[in-house]
């Protein structure tokens, strides 16, 4: 009888494989050897070859647990999830809980900024546990904050669409700057004279970069970020006390 065709293609919804013998490596070893080597050389240093090599382990060992690159794709992007801090049910103040997770989040991209260049490969990455526990936990706060559980899930997604958003750009810029070699500050040092002479006849990017000069780019990068979740926040609970 011919194997059962997959609905979706994912590490998620495969049957778990019959195992003859018990596998050389676990699930556990082959992701954190994973994340070691994203971690160290991005995305492009990923493959079941350089892997097996990194664990010594032949693809026998490693195709018991993933069929393929794309399955392990998913798995190491649940376990960044895994990092994140899940708020608790029952939060005293759903904005801190919120924002304590947006936070989190943020943080856990810029500690694997390859991530973001597999945010849209990943299959149906929702159906992971870490990222499951991480949405049931966020709509516990927006429920119990006073949202219908339809609010609490459009809520969740604003949220995060607005951390990604920024992360995913940050975590692409802080790429180019590992790769340069250069620090943060150093980058903006260098380019600064040279935008802004490209800035002259746009009056407003010229205030703004102007008031860039003799600023920790680092520590500017976190101000925004505050400023902008602080924005969210605030029109979502504005959105729960118009209902």
């Amino acid at each position: 009888m011919p194997p059962e065709k997959q609905e979706f293609p994912s590490v998620w919804t495969r049957p778990p494989r019959a195992r003859r013998e018990q596998p050389a490596l676990s699930r556990g070893q082959i992701v954190a050897a994973a994340m070691e080597l994203l971690d160290a050389d991005g995305i492009d240093a990923l493959s079941m070859r350089k892997l097996g090599t990194r664990l010594s382990a032949g693809a026998t060992s490693m195709y018991s647990h993933v069929a393929n690159k794309d399955e392990l794709v998913e798995l190491v992007v649940d376990e960044v999830y895994g990092e994140i801090e899940v708020p608790a049910g029952h939060a005293a103040d759903w904005r801190a809980a919120a924002g304590g997770c947006a936070h989190s989040l943020r943080s856990a991209f810029l500690r694997h900024p390859w991530i973001v260049s597999v945010l849209g490969e990943v299959g149906v990455a929702h159906l992971g546990p870490n990222m499951m526990r991480l949405s049931e936990g966020l709509l516990t706060v927006f429920e119990e904050a006073g949202f219908s559980l339809e609010g609490a899930d459009l809520a969740v997604n604003t949220l995060t669409a607005y951390v990604v958003g920024v992360a995913t750009t940050e975590a692409a810029w802080l790429t180019t700057l590992a790769r340069s070699g250069q620090s943060e500050q150093e980058w903006a040092e260098r380019l600064l004279p040279a935008a802004e002479r490209a800035v002259q006849d746009h009056p407003r990017l010229r205030r703004l970069y102007a008031a860039q000069r003799d600023q920790d780019t680092g520590g500017t990068r976190d101000t925004n970020f505050d400023r902008g979740l602080a924005c969210v926040l605030d029109g979502l609970e504005s959105r729960l006390g118009g209902r």
